[in-house]
């Protein structure tokens, strides 16, 4: 098992309803171990990379509003 810590910042966290969202949105995820949003939008990750994909968890947070950022 090869274990990946990651903060993603996304877009589309105003609140803690939003927060509560989020984790609904991740919730039942393969291989997802740990998730934690603030409201700044910073989404913290823990996840078994040979069950699940970083791609594979920000496509899911993107289908439930919430688009990752990218800063240049």
């Amino acid at each position: 098992m090869a274990t990946v810590n990651e903060t993603i910042q996304v877009s589309g966290i105003r609140c803690e309803r939003c927060v509560m969202r989020l984790a609904k949105t991740l919730e039942g995820t393969e291989g997802l171990e740990f998730a934690n949003a603030n409201l700044m939008g910073q989404v913290m990750l823990t996840y078994d990379d040979e069950r699940t994909t970083r791609d594979t968890l920000v496509d899911k947070m993107a289908r439930g509003g919430f688009r990752e950022q990218q800063f240049v």
